[in-house]
Formats: structure tokens, sequence, C-alpha cells
């Protein structure tokens, strides 16, 4: 098995890989999709990021890596061996890194029941796709904008519903489906349609690194790892471990995570003062601040969170206009949030005075 570049080796980027934790932390969060320049690491960052996953606990045999501890979302073929009280041992596996190549079909993405055999044998016979293939890891689309509407649409509706479900001819399988969601594009190859583009929960805007000492580092570290990858690794295994368990902590506390009222119009009062249209918005950054929450180590988020979640969930969301910069920075949007709140804060104690007068009045 060829060695993968260190997750924590890659020079700056690090909005990338900042969507790219937060997406593994929290897989409902709904995927990333990364823009930007060729050869500025965004393959490479998806694949160190799967190598740098912990094992999953898979039911063994199953070809959908159903989670053992996870009855409710169990595979068709699970819930009938468990029905007919078959044991269901557990098993380790490496956390699985599925490549879609941009010629998929739907029946590869989904998968095909064998229609023939059920009529004639009256056996159902499922051929697993990229969607089994991908359970509980992570499902990297190269040039996803040069793939079929159709098929985008597809694994985006599989990757928030977190199930697969194939039904033809009256015959039906199901199987969960649940990954991390990692698109790259290059902008020059054209774009997604605006409805496509909506759906990727968070979207970063990547470009080659400008500063020449970093260019310098790239270039020296790659050659590292040319000469000789294994060394180059185990150079880097002590931050990919701290990492690697940062992220599993991480995991544990995110169901700890609260919230307050006062969040919750933080996160409306922004996205209505930057006239974002539909809901999604507001419950990506959410979904996000929680995750930056937990990899940080807390149980309750901050007006920081939902800035540094803002400038992932927003960009691909605003509004363009010819001349417009579409881009906002963590500082910008932390210093809209406060703003706003203190607003609200203004206007909530004028209301109260208003009232207090009224009734003196009375």
């Amino acid at each position: 098995m060829p060695v993968i570049y260190p997750f924590t080796a890659i020079v700056g980027q690090q909005r990338m890989r900042r969507a790219l934790i937060l997406n593994a932390v929290d897989p409902r969060i709904g995927g990333v999709l990364i823009r930007g320049e060729r050869g500025t690491a965004k393959s490479t960052a998806a694949r160190a990021l799967a190598a740098l996953l912990p094992s999953v606990k898979v039911v063994g045999g199953c070809r959908f890596g159903c989670d053992p501890e996870n009855p409710a979302t169990w595979c068709t073929e699970c819930r009938e061996r468990d029905s007919r009280g078959e044991e269901l041992p557990s098993v380790l596996i490496p956390t699985p890194f599925v490549n879609l190549p941009v010629s998929a079909t739907e029946d590869r993405v989904v998968g095909t029941l064998d229609i023939e055999k059920a009529i004639q044998k009256g056996e159902r016979h499922f051929e697993p796709g990229v969607l089994a293939a991908a359970n509980r890891g992570l499902l990297y689309i190269d040039e996803v904008n040069l793939l079929d509407d159709h098929v985008v649409d597809i694994l985006l509706d599989s990757a928030a519903m977190g199930v697969n479900i194939v039904e033809r001819e009256g015959i039906s399988f199901s199987h969960p489906a649940r990954f991390i969601l990692v698109g790259t594009m290059n902008p020059e190859e054209g774009d997604l349609r605006p409805q496509l583009l909506d759906r990727f929960a968070l979207s970063v805007e990547i470009y080659g690194i400008r500063d020449a000492r970093e260019r310098v580092q790239i270039m020296e570290r790659n050659l590292e790892f040319e000469a000789d990858p294994e060394a180059f690794r185990n150079q880097w295994l002590l931050k990919e471990q701290e990492l690697s368990e940062q992220i599993v902590n991480a995991r544990k506390l995110l169901d700890q995570v609260r919230h307050t009222s006062r969040d919750l119009l933080s996160i409306a009062a922004l996205t209505a003062s930057l006239n974002v249209e539909g809901h999604r918005s507001d419950l990506v950054i959410l979904k996000t601040a929680r995750a930056q929450a937990a990899f940080d180590g807390r149980t309750s988020i901050t007006d920081r969170d939902i800035a540094l979640a803002a400038e992932l969930a927003l960009p691909h969301r605003l509004k363009r206009g010819p001349f417009q910069q579409t881009e906002m920075g963590m500082e910008e949007l932390q210093e809209r949030i406060e703003q706003l709140q203190t607003s609200s804060t203004t206007k909530a104690s004028e209301v109260t005075e208003t009232v207090g007068d009224q009734q003196k009045k009375t």
C-alpha cells in the first residue's frame, strides 16, 4: 500500500484544512467543495485526511460497512441476518477512501438490482455501488463540476439523508451511506449550477501560495517525501496521531455541545443581513460552529465559532455582482456579528423603556 502524504505536512491552506477537519468531526455538516487553481494540494489534502482518520468498527461480512453498534442504520442484508438469529461479529477496517471517476453513471453510484434473477428465481440480488464502498469513509470527487448534474444530485441527497435506497420494479434495497463528501474543482473549467452549489455545506476558495519562504517549504517537503516516503511520514507521525486523537475526542464531545437562543439569533441576523437565500446556511453555520467548539474541547459555542463557521458556509451563497468580492474574512464576520448583537440589544432596551413608560402613564 503506497504511503500517503501526511495531512499535517501540508503547507498553508488553513481554511481548506479546517473545513476538512470539521467535516471529519461531524459528517452531518454535509461536505465541502474546494475550488481553486491547479496544483494547490486539493486532492492531496482529501487523501491525507482519510489516511489520518481512525479505523472504523463494522459488521463482519457486511458489504456495506454497517455499524454494529447502531442497528437502526443497518442494511437490508444485516437486518435479515439478525432476524434469522445469526451472530454479527465486529471487525476493524481502515477508514474507506473512494475516488469517484468523472465518467461515473447513476448505476455505478447507487448500485444495481438484478431484476432478472428476482423474477426467475425469486432471489433479491443487489450489486453495491460507490455509495456502499464510501459508507463511513470519505468520498472524493475530483472535477465535480464536470460530473453529470443528476449524479451530483444523487450524491448530495445520500450525503444529506445518510441512506441509499434503490427501488426497481417493486423490489427495494437500502443500506447506510454516511460519508464525508469532498468535491474539488477548478473554476476555470466551468462552475456548478447554483442549486447544486448551495447543497454543498461548506465551500473554500484556495489559491497558490505567494510567500516565497512557504513555496520553498513546499518544494523541500515534497522532495523529502519523494526521496523516502516512509521516513518522511515517520517525521510527522506524532503530529498526525495528535490530530487524529483530537478529532476522535471532538466526535465524542459533539453531542454535549450546547447553543443558546442568543447564538441562534446571531446566526439568523447575520444571514439575513447578508441577504442569503433559504435557510440551509443557518443550519450549516450552527452545525459547523458546534463542530468547531467540540474540536477546541468546549461544550458551548462562541461568537468566534459562529464567525469561523460563517467564513466557510457563506462564500458560495452570497449574491455575486460583476465587481463584487464575495469572500469575507473571519474578523469581518465577527465584527458584523458583534454589531448586529449590539443593535438587537439596543432595540430590546428601547422596547423595554417604551413599555415601562406606557405602564407609568396608565
